[in-house]
């Protein structure tokens, strides 16, 4: 994803995969990352939350 100066993203062609972790006594979460990384890469690009702070893309046009 490329930004302009004001750092707003100007190609959305970007590849993310998802993880989801079911918890028996908390809420589930979600771990956003860019795929084929590994290690430290992977470790500083990645995106952690609970499962309802994702929603559908076409919801948020």
């Amino acid at each position: 994803m490329t930004g302009d100066a004001r750092g707003g993203p100007d190609d959305l062609d970007v590849e993310l995969s998802l993880t989801v972790v079911q918890y028996a006594d908390g809420s589930d979460r979600c771990t956003m990352y860019p795929p084929g990384l590994s290690g430290v890469p992977r470790m500083s690009t990645w995106l952690t939350a609970d499962r309802s702070a994702f929603v559908p893309l076409d919801e948020m046009q």
